[in-house]
């Protein structure tokens, strides 16, 4: 699970933030970085073509292995393609180059998915969950803020070319990885691969509840995850180095913590039990930033409360996968897994425009309870959903 984790973490800067950085010190003008950001979008329509990987077989390794390698390999080539390119005088084919990237990032991770899911016992889930999520983090790490000290060493053409080798030595992990044993056969073909995961996922008893339930567990971590830098910056007062060192330094650690305390915690305490603990926590820990807004800058309390936020946070996210997993067939789990986490991001993605209009009504210490508040809702319909969640579990 972990360098499962690490190869699907990896590609994400590559052609996002990394990326960004080339191209603004390369010398291309704002307008075309600005274009740049649609790249992301596989990976919100992955589920698009998921299902084409719960239908067809890769010769050789197997239902997932095969589909992954087969990602992973595209991946290789295209970053070593894109050392290739100048970005000032070649900006159309950087990034077609990055959209292709994201692509085959974003396919990798429907089978990683699949892979985590088809692979964990029930016990196991939230131990491989948090080792998947310490190994993306730190793959986000690698790509990230070491891609841009290399860069400034050693060259971005070079920079690249390196993690397309780090790329490489994760690729080995999936050729000596054990493939999962899939119960039952998979889908006939293509329709049945597209209808058939809906059909048996919405014959569930009490489906429609836990669709809301996705959509709201951590609708309180969204609301406040959006403007969490804005408002250590200019709430609080605090420098862009204090943010970059504290908010995403020790963020990244507390992040990392969560996850695997959570996985820790979830083999004693089941899932109901982890989804409720973690999720009250995710919400007490928003208070933690209004008190910050309340006392104004205090390095103790940012610490403490970037800390807190991200500990609750990786341990609600640990559960909060674990659960989706729960939910799959591992028939479909590639197609399952991949509509079922597109809606987990719709609180993400809808939260933003109205919490800026909340800030400006209500200020920052009012916006951070109000986050509170919002996640009470989940909890309340997890409350409810109590003796469903206990079967899943069994």
């Amino acid at each position: 699970m972990f360098p499962m984790g690490f190869a699907s973490g990896l590609p994400l800067a590559l052609s996002g933030g990394t990326l960004q950085a080339w191209l603004t010190v390369a010398g291309v003008d704002i307008k075309t970085i600005g274009l740049f950001s649609m790249v992301g979008i596989p990976y919100t329509l992955k589920f698009v073509w998921s299902p084409v990987m719960d239908r067809f077989n890769i010769p050789l390794l197997g239902r997932r292995r095969g589909w992954i390698l087969l990602c992973q390999v595209f991946i290789i080539l295209i970053t070593a393609a894109m050392a290739m390119l100048n970005p000032s005088s070649q900006a159309a084919a950087m990034g077609l180059a990055a959209i292709l990237l994201a692509f085959f990032s974003a396919s990798q991770d429907v089978v990683i998915d699949a892979y985590r899911t088809d692979s964990l016992k029930e016990r196991e889930r939230g131990l491989g969950v948090g080792l998947t999520v310490t190994g993306y983090r730190i793959a986000m790490l690698v790509s990230g803020a070491l891609a841009l000290i290399l860069a400034d060493h050693i060259g971005w053409h070079a920079t690249y070319i390196a993690m397309a080798a780090v790329m490489a030595g994760s690729a080995l992990f999936t050729l000596i990885a054990p493939e999962p044993g899939i119960p039952g056969n998979p889908p006939g073909n293509i329709r049945e691969a597209v209808i058939e995961p809906l059909k048996e996922i919405l014959s569930r008893e009490a489906i429609i509840l836990f669709l809301f339930l996705i959509i709201l567990y951590k609708i309180g971590d969204a609301f406040a995850g959006t403007l969490t830098t804005a408002f250590l910056i200019r709430g609080a007062g605090f420098s862009p180095t204090d943010v970059g060192t504290i908010n995403k330094g020790l963020g990244l650690a507390a992040t990392i913590i969560g996850a695997m305390a959570g996985g820790g915690l979830m083999i004693r305490m089941g899932l109901y039990g982890s989804l409720m603990l973690f999720g009250i926590l995710q919400a007490v820990s928003n208070l933690a930033f209004m008190a910050l807004a309340l006392v104004g800058k205090s390095y103790p309390m940012m610490i403490g409360a970037v800390g807190l936020e991200n500990i609750c946070g990786g341990m609600g996210t640990a559960a909060f996968v674990a659960f989706l997993m729960a939910l799959c067939n591992r028939r479909f789990s590639a197609t399952q897994y991949a509509i079922l986490s597109a809606l987990a991001a719709v609180g993400r993605v809808f939260v933003g425009p109205p919490s800026g209009i909340l800030v400006d009504m209500l200020g920052w210490p009012e916006f951070f309870f109000f986050t509170f508040l919002a996640a009470l809702p989940g909890l309340f319909m997890l409350r409810y959903l109590k003796k469903h969640i206990n079967v899943l579990d069994a």
